[in-house]
Order: C-alpha cells, then sequence, then structure tokens
C-alpha cells in the first residue's frame, strides 16, 4: 500500500487565530498506481477561533479539508485547493427523495480542482435504512479515487417532519444495515459522522464497520469521546477559506501527508 509521498514544504498556519442528479461520468481507469496526492498546507481564517483546546490543536495536523452542502455557494475550488482544502465530504442526499441542490455543482467542480471528494447522506429517522441507501446509490456515482461514502447521523430536533427519538439499539441496527448496504456497493469502508450527543445517547461505538468522524469544535475528540478514534475530525463550523463566501465547516485526517497518502492508495480501484 506504501506510496512515495508528495508534499508541499510549507507550514501549519491558521491565519485568523487567531435536487439534481449528477451525470458526471466516471474517469477511466489508471492502468497502474494512482500519483500520490500533493498535500496543501492550510491557509484558513475562523470567525470563532478557539485558544485553548485542550490537546493537540488542530493547527498540528497537515491534511485540512471541508464539508459542504446547499449553504456554500460561489465556490472557487482551484483557489480554496491552493489555500489548503485537500478534501471534501459534499452532501448530496436526505431521507429517501431529497438530493442536495448544489451536489452536482460541488462535486463536479471539487473533481476538476484535484480535490479528493466524497458524498455523505443526512439520515432522516423517519424512512427505513435501506430505502435510504438505495436512494444515496441511486444519486452518487463510483468514482476512481473517490473517498468512502459517509453516513450523517444526528439527532433532529428542528425537522419539520420528523423529530423522533427512537431507542438506541434501533438506531444502531439502523445505521449497520445502511452501512453494509454501501459496503457492498461502494467496496469501500463507509465513514460514521455524528456529534458527541448523539455518540452518547445511541452509545454509537457500539457500530461495527465504519470508520468514524467526529464533531468537537471546542475541545480535542479525545477529551469528548472517551478514546473512540477518529478518521476524521470536524474541528469548525465557522471556518473562512479563501475561495468559499461565508463560513464553512473544516475537518482534518488523524494522520501525516504520508499517512494520507497511503490511506488513499488503498482505497484506489
Amino acid at each position: 500500500m506504501k506510496r512515495t509521498m508528495i508534499s508541499l514544504a510549507l507550514s501549519l498556519t491558521l491565519a485568523a487565530c487567531g435536487g439534481q442528479v449528477s451525470r458526471e461520468k466516471p474517469a477511466a481507469r489508471p492502468a497502474g498506481p494512482m500519483a500520490a496526492t500533493v498535500v496543501a498546507a492550510p491557509n484558513f481564517g475562523d470567525a470563532k477561533p478557539i485558544e485553548n483546546w485542550g490537546g493537540r490543536p488542530p493547527q498540528a495536523y497537515a491534511v485540512h479539508g471541508i464539508d459542504v452542502a446547499r449553504y456554500q455557494t460561489g465556490v472557487d475550488w482551484a483557489t480554496a485547493r491552493a489555500n489548503g482544502v485537500n478534501f471534501a465530504f459534499i452532501k448530496a442526499t436526505e431521507g429517501g427523495d431529497r438530493v442536495d441542490p448544489m451536489f452536482e455543482d460541488h462535486w463536479r467542480g471539487a473533481g476538476q480542482a484535484g480535490v479528493r471528494r466524497g458524498a455523505y447522506h443526512f439520515y432522516y429517522h423517519c424512512r427505513s435504512a435501506a430505502e435510504q441507501a438505495r436512494w444515496f446509490i441511486r444519486h452518487v456515482p463510483k468514482v476512481p479515487g473517490g473517498l468512502p461514502p459517509v453516513l450523517d447521523m444526528e439527532w433532529t430536533p428542528f425537522s419539520p417532519t420528523c423529530t423522533t427519538r427512537r431507542e438506541a439499539s434501533v438506531i444502531r441496527e439502523d445505521a449497520r444495515i445502511f452501512i453494509d448496504i454501501l459496503t457492498r456497493h461502494y467496496r469501500q469502508k463507509p465513514i460514521l459522522y455524528t456529534s458527541i450527543d448523539f455518540f452518547e445517547d445511541n452509545q454509537m461505538w457500539k457500530v461495527s464497520g465504519a470508520d468514524f468522524w467526529l464533531r468537537a469544535v471546542a475541545k480535542h475528540p479525545q477529551d469528548l469521546y472517551n478514546g473512540q478514534h477518529w478518521l476524521f475530525w470536524q474541528y469548525t463550523s465557522t471556518g473562512l477559506v479563501p475561495g468559499i463566501p461565508g463560513q464553512v465547516d473544516i475537518n482534518v485526517f488523524e494522520g501525516n501527508a504520508s499517512q494520507w497518502n497511503a490511506w488513499l492508495a488503498a482505497r484506489a480501484p
């Protein structure tokens, strides 16, 4: 799995700390191993910076990226990529009948700019897991080098149609069903995104078959998730990134640049 790592010799600094269906056709499969991805250091700011993370700060991680949805419009993906957006998780679907209206634009723009991209599904607690998995598969293409599919499970107290809170065992079984279907279709280990309240209320550490993407915007995940291993950490929802109007969620990958490239290579077709 090991590949030669190419990384930019840039220091890690934070500047301010202070539904449409995608019609894109998958690119042709490469004849040999995929080239390593150049890791760009983050040139980001934050509208509400945290002074003390209580652990290893996000600035200490090499590989940063974003997640986007319909709220981010007019994104200049090439500028964002040059300023440290190495990956993007893009909202694709919700429930069993909604496609994010910006999915196609974000998916195409990120790909053209060389941003490693993946798609996520926002879980709706009033539809079956199998139905929602099929809906996601219907709208998210398989592409060479694509990041694993993501299941976003949170409580939905402000939903206009579904605020139900089911038993933890039912929640975990829904996650298992959804993850299993996506694993078989995309042939990748999916990622499970969640927040601390949902994680604790439903004992999500008992869910197997997926890597974790954890939200922690004031402390390091190790201080909130009782030692749960994570692959991605969402550390702010008020990020300021060149090329992206307004504020945006920013995330880090758990490893260094060479580990990022090794992880990507393991997911190459």
